[in-house]
C-alpha cells in the first residue's frame, strides 16, 4: 500500500499514515496500525546498517527500550537495509526485545517527511543540498569513541574503521552516492499523532549524525505513556 509523501518532517499534532514493513526481529510484517489504539510508539527511521551512526542509534534505542516500556511506550527501529541482510547483522548483534523493520525503498522516511540531502562542493540549500564546506564546520561528539568532536564525515570514517563492518552487495544497493537520507525519531501517542520528534532536519544541519537527548525523550514519554 502506498503512503503519501510530505514535504516537511511531521510535527507535533500531525497524524502519521499507516506503514507496513517487513519485520527483521521476527517473521511477518509490522504496521503502524498494530499500535494505534493500543500504545504510544517511539519510531526511529534510520539509514541502512552500513551507516555507523545508525548502528549506534539502533543500539541506543535498545538500551532505552526497557525504560520506555515502563512508561507504556513501545519502540520500533526502521532501517533501509534489505531484510535478509539486516537479519544476518542482528543475528550477530542482537537487539533484545526491540522490534525492528526493513524499509529499503524508504517509504517510511518519505511518509514522515525526511528528505534526502545531496552533498555539493559549496552550494547549500538545506535540507536538500549541503556543501562540504559547511559539513567540515559541523561537529559530532561521541565521548569514548571519538578522540574529540569531529565533523560528520571524518567521524564516520573513523567509526567505520573501528567497527570493521563488512559492506555487502545488499548494503551497496541502498547506499546513496553523493547523497544521504536524513533520519529521525518520532514519538507517537496511542492514536498515531506525533507528540515529540528529533530529526537531522532540525537546526539547519546541526543535528546531522547527532544522537537525541535521552532526558528530553523520557520527559515527553512520561506525558503520553500509560
Amino acid at each position: 500500500m502506498s503512503t503519501p509523501d510530505v514535504d516537511h518532517p511531521l510535527q507535533p499534532g500531525e497524524r502519521v499514515p499507516n506503514i507496513v514493513l517487513d519485520a527483521i526481529s521476527r517473521d511477518g510484517k509490522i504496521s503502524l496500525d498494530d499500535f494505534r489504539g493500543h500504545s504510544p510508539l517511539l519510531i526511529g527511521l534510520f539509514r541502512g546498517l552500513h551507516c555507523p551512526f545508525c548502528r549506534r542509534y539502533v543500539a541506543a534505542m535498545a538500551q532505552l527500550n526497557p525504560a520506555l516500556r515502563e512508561k507504556g511506550v513501545q519502540s520500533l527501529a526502521v532501517v533501509n537495509t534489505p531484510v535478509e541482510r539486516a537479519r544476518l547483522y542482528f543475528r550477530y548483534h542482537p537487539i533484545r526485545d526491540l522490534l525492528a523493520a526493513s524499509d529499503p525503498v524508504r517509504a517510511s522516511h518519505r511518509a514522515f517527511g525526511l528528505p534526502i540531502v545531496e552533498f555539493t562542493e559549496h552550494e547549500t540549500d538545506w535540507p536538500h543540498k549541503l556543501g562540504m564546506d559547511v559539513v567540515t564546520t559541523l561537529r559530532v561528539d561521541r565521548p569514548g569513541e571519538l578522540p574529540e568532536p569531529m565533523n560528520p564525515y571524518d567521524a564516520g570514517e573513523l567509526l567505520i574503521k573501528k567497527d570493521g563492518y563488512e559492506i555487502m552487495e545488499a548494503d551497496q544497493q541502498v547506499s546513496l552516492a553523493g547523497r544521504m537520507q536524513l533520519v529521525g525519531h518520532f514519538l507517537l501517542d496511542r492514536e498515531g499523532v506525533v507528540r515529540w520528534s528529533f530529526t537531522e532536519v532540525e537546526d539547519a544541519g546541526g543535528n546531522v549524525c547527532r544522537a537525541l537527548n535521552p532526558d528530553e525523550l523520557m520527559s515527553a514519554a512520561s506525558e503520553i505513556g500509560h
